[in-house]
């Protein structure tokens, strides 16, 4: 849940990036992280593993300016994304505002995809809150690689969000497309979702 401070007129929240294990969480962090430097006050802490996966969580504060007369900041964390680390993913969803699922396009981690939603829909159930109500974009990444077959954006939006309905975006995270705009529309979701917070 948002804290919000009526005294000093500041609101901070969470927002979580989940997906499937290597699908391009942390790589999106560090893009928006590298893009906004100048704007952001603290360091990325990332704390990895053996396997070079994101064992916690990236946390970057992340300063939007002024809405309703709130100064707003952000926070955004990734899960890692392997299955062993469920305790550590449904941590880092405590008190979580919004949430972005980064998919695979890559057409062999279809399944990885689906588990990782199914997980993400267990773990936020955990906390009592719904996939359905917490404002939600999906991305769908990687759509930059040439050598890999990736499955049509048409499959993805079938297969991930024919009942969400999430504005989703097609990405690549080491290229950046769309990693702004994918940022943009969570937060400007977040924010609507916690108007009432601040009135």
């Amino acid at each position: 849940m948002a804290f919000v401070n009526m005294k000093t007129k500041e609101v901070q929240a969470k927002i979580v990036f989940y997906g499937p294990g290597r699908g391009g969480k942390t790589t999106n962090l560090e893009y928006v992280y590298s893009k906004f430097r100048e704007r952001i006050k603290t360091d990325m802490v990332s704390i990895k593993t053996h396997g070079d996966r994101t064992l916690f969580f990236d946390f970057l504060p992340f300063d939007i300016g002024k809405i309703m007369g709130y100064d707003v900041k952000i926070q955004l964390y990734t899960v890692p994304g392997q299955v062993k680390y469920n305790a550590t993913r449904k941590l880092v969803l405590k008190g979580v505002d919004g949430m972005v699922f980064v998919a695979d396009s890559q057409r062999d981690k279809r399944e990885k995809n689906h588990e990782s939603l199914k997980n993400l829909q267990e773990n936020l159930a955990a906390y009592k809150k719904s996939i359905f109500k917490i404002p939600l974009v999906l991305q769908y990444n990687k759509r930059d690689l040439k050598e890999t077959p990736l499955m049509p954006i048409e499959m993805m939006e079938k297969d991930l969000n024919k009942q969400l309905k999430a504005p989703s975006f097609p990405a690549s995270a080491i290229t950046g497309e769309n990693v702004v705009p994918t940022l943009k529309k969570i937060i400007s979701l977040t924010m609507a979702s916690l108007q009432n917070v601040m009135k």
